[in-house]
């Protein structure tokens, strides 16, 4: 019942998904869906744990061995084809919800934002490795590095959404991509005497 009801708020919105429309798509019955969830605000609350969950692994595969900027590339490159195979279509799965969600559900918008910063984490995880194997200067701050990092992907997201083409996104990445660049060590020249 609850991927039913994931897959179907991606796509019609947590606001065009009826209970209705999930016991049609998981074929269940009234009964057994109430046995689960006391009403539709709880099952929201499960779609968004699920989401989290689902981001999170796979965010976590995808930066923990993040360490240096051909890797943050990989990173944008797998996100921005991942997003082109429905044409840019419904946006991040968890900023859409976030979208619908924030000023209506309390508790949605708290495991949300707890998300949010965990993915954020992760991405300043990596670029801290980097500072610490001197890839990126030691001046810079991971910390709000990722923050716009991951706030240039939500916005991409979004205009990709809109426009049902991910170039915005790119667009989007690469600039942030752009600015952390600008703080990445030079090769040093090799030493003509050695």
């Amino acid at each position: 019942m609850i991927r039913a009801a994931a897959d179907l708020m991606y796509v019609k919105g947590v606001n065009g998904t009826t209970l209705d429309d999930v016991r049609a798509a998981s074929g269940t019955s009234k009964s057994q869906l109430y046995r689960y969830f006391a009403d539709k605000d709880d099952l929201v609350n499960e779609v968004v744990q699920l989401r989290s969950t689902t981001i999170l692994r796979r965010e976590e595969q995808r930066l923990r061995r993040l360490k240096s900027f051909n890797g943050l590339v990989r990173w944008r490159t797998a996100l921005v084809q991942q997003n082109a195979l429905q044409d840019g279509a419904y946006g991040c799965i968890l900023g859409s919800l976030a979208n619908e969600l924030a000023d209506q559900n309390e508790q949605a918008r708290s495991m949300m934002a707890e998300t949010f910063a965990t993915w954020e984490t992760l991405i300043a995880a990596g670029l801290k490795r980097m500072q610490d194997n001197g890839t990126l200067q030691a001046d810079a701050d991971p910390a709000t590095l990722a923050t716009g990092l991951l706030a240039a992907l939500q916005g991409g997201y979004l205009l990709a959404q809109t426009a049902k083409d991910v170039a915005p996104m790119e667009v989007a990445l690469d600039m942030a991509l752009d600015h952390i660049k600008s703080l990445v060590v030079a090769d040093k020249p090799a030493n003509p005497d050695s």
